[in-house]
C-alpha cells in the first residue's frame, strides 16, 4: 500500500507553514521538539545512532580547536531561514553567543551534516543553506568515506560542489585551519 503523500494530488494540496507559525505552534506544544521545518513543511528528525553522534563529536572537537574569536560552534541548533528552520549537526556562526540570546542565527559561516541514514534529506538541505547564505556546507558520508563541500551560495544553490574521498583533504576557505581527511575521520583520527 502506498503512502498518502506519494499521491501527486495529495502532495500538491499540502499546505506549507511559515516560520512564524512553526514557532507559535511549537510554543503551544502542537509541534514536538524532534521536528524541523524544511521548505515550509514540518519534518520529523531521525533519531541519532551512536555512530552518528561519534562523528559529530569528532568534528565538533576539530572545529572548536580552530575557530577563533568572533565566531562560535553550535551543535544541533536551529538556523532560521525564510521558509525553513533546520537544525544542522554542527554550525559555525559569526558573532558571540550573546548575539543570539533572543533569536536564532539566520545564516552561518559553515554548516556540517553527518549523513548516516539521512543522505537524501541532507542533500536537499543544500538548497536551504545556500538560500540562507551559508558560506560553506559540508556533507559527510561515513559509509563512503566522502565529504561533499558546497561553496559560493546563491539563490539557485551552490555554484561550487567538490567531493573529497579517502585520503583527499577537504579544506575550509571560511574557517582557517579546518581540514578533514575523510579516511582519517572514519578511522577515528
Amino acid at each position: 500500500m502506498s503512502s498518502l503523500v506519494e499521491s501527486p494530488e495529495i502532495r500538491d494540496a499540502l499546505l506549507p507553514m511559515s516560520v512564524a507559525f512553526f514557532h507559535a505552534a511549537s510554543q503551544m506544544g502542537w509541534i514536538d521538539e524532534d521536528v524541523e521545518l524544511l521548505e515550509g513543511f514540518p519534518v520529523k528528525k531521525m533519531s541519532k545512532s551512536p555512530e552518528h553522534e561519534y562523528f559529530v563529536r569528532l568534528l565538533l572537537r576539530l572545529l572548536e580547536s580552530v575557530v577563533g574569536p568572533g565566531r562560535f560552534v553550535t551543535k544541533e541548533s536551529p538556523i532560521t531561514c525564510s521558509d525553513s528552520e533546520p537544525e544542522p549537526d554542527l554550525m559555525v556562526v559569526a558573532g558571540g553567543e550573546s548575539d543570539y540570546r533572543h533569536t536564532h542565527p539566520s545564516t552561518a559561516e559553515l554548516v556540517i551534516e553527518v549523513a548516516i541514514h539521512t543522505l537524501d534529506r541532507d542533500r536537499q538541505k543544500a538548497r536551504i543553506y545556500a538560500a540562507a547564505g551559508v558560506r560553506e556546507y559540508w556533507l559527510f558520508e561515513p559509509e563512503s568515506s566522502t565529504i561533499t563541500l558546497h561553496r559560493n551560495p546563491g539563490a539557485d544553490g551552490y555554484a561550487e560542489i567538490l567531493a573529497f574521498e579517502g585520503e583527499s583533504a577537504a579544506v575550509s576557505e571560511v574557517v582557517p585551519g579546518f581540514r578533514v581527511v575523510p579516511s582519517e575521520l572514519v578511522a577515528g583520527l
